[in-house]
């Protein structure tokens, strides 16, 4: 087993892994990604060009340079006679991806696992396993869509008619109310969230559907740096993305070839996370491998013992 593997990490720790595998696996990540997307944003950039989009950004006459890059965008979307069409294609395009980021997440899952346990494999043999796994992967997903829809619902419910009954009273007054329930409510929910969040890792390496019951024991007083971890992830990935993406949409604008690029940084940032979380998930298993191992040394010196 790699050593890196063996033993409990830290905050630091787990993000530093994370990238160096990152670093020195990308190629196989990345393929991974790219064989199971990389189709699906192609088929998205024929639509977009028969749609009327054009490669390259247009120059448009008269105005300042933001004006034409506003114009840009709120132009996208705006087709001639294959309209319906192509927002029917841009439509399936989004579901076919929905089905496919579970399991590019999947074979991340299993590539990494290689590592640890220091196995070869290759991209091939990691998504066929993610494909074994489908099933179960989906109605899992599924359930838990509908465990974050149901968690999200009532407090948003409660903020908003909070925030209207307090707004008749006063605006001011309504607006600080609703702001300060979501504080209350926001730190809530994201425990929940995160507490649960780990059943995919469940049902992919340890075959355990749906997987939320394993994924609360896993999370047990590693609540608050995994969340933490999740917010340092979001902040990394959406720090590069705005970068990337926001520079290069000033020359190309929103033109098929801004579209294929930003398709290939979210491929990038979307790897970074999977492997964040195979790293993290595989960090759990190690901590509450070694907390059963204690209590049975303790359960059988308690044993020996009385005997």
């Amino acid at each position: 087993m790699d050593s890196k593997f063996s033993k409990p990490k830290g905050f630091g720790e787990i993000l530093d892994h994370t990238f160096s595998l990152s670093k020195n696996r990308f190629k196989d990540f990345f393929m991974i990604f790219l064989l199971l997307l990389g189709p699906v944003y192609l088929l998205q950039a024929i639509i977009l060009l028969i749609s009327g989009t054009s490669f390259f950004r247009e120059s448009k006459g008269g105005g300042d340079w933001f004006e034409q890059f506003m114009t840009s965008f709120e132009n996208q979307g705006t087709f001639d006679a294959g309209s319906f069409g192509a927002d029917i294609g841009m439509a399936v395009i989004g579901l076919i991806t929905v089905i496919l980021g579970p399991i590019t997440e999947a074979g991340i899952l299993f590539a990494v696992n290689h590592i640890r346990k220091n196995e070869e494999f290759t991209v091939g043999s990691v998504i066929k396993q993610a494909l074994s796994r489908f099933w179960p992967m989906l109605g899992s997903s599924i359930l838990f869509g509908l465990l974050v829809f149901g968690i999200m619902l009532v407090p948003i419910l409660i903020i908003a008619f909070s925030g209207v009954i307090g707004s008749m009273a006063n605006p001011v007054l309504g607006i600080l109310l609703a702001i300060g329930l979501f504080l209350i409510f926001a730190p809530i929910i994201a425990y929940f969230l995160t507490r649960w969040s780990f059943y995919f890792g469940s049902v992919v390496l340890d075959r355990q559907s749906p997987g939320f019951g394993r994924s609360w024991r896993l999370t047990k007083k590693r609540t608050w740096p995994l969340m933490g971890l999740y917010i340092i992830f979001y902040l990394i990935i959406t720090i590069i993305s705005f970068s990337v993406e926001g520079t290069i949409g000033l020359a190309l604008g929103n033109s098929v070839l801004f579209t294929i690029i930003s398709n290939l940084v979210t491929l990038v940032t979307t790897m970074i996370f999977s492997v964040g979380y195979a790293v993290m998930y595989l960090d759990l298993k190690v901590r509450h491998d070694a907390d059963d191992l204690k209590e049975m040394i303790e359960d059988y010196d308690r044993t020996s013992f009385l005997n």
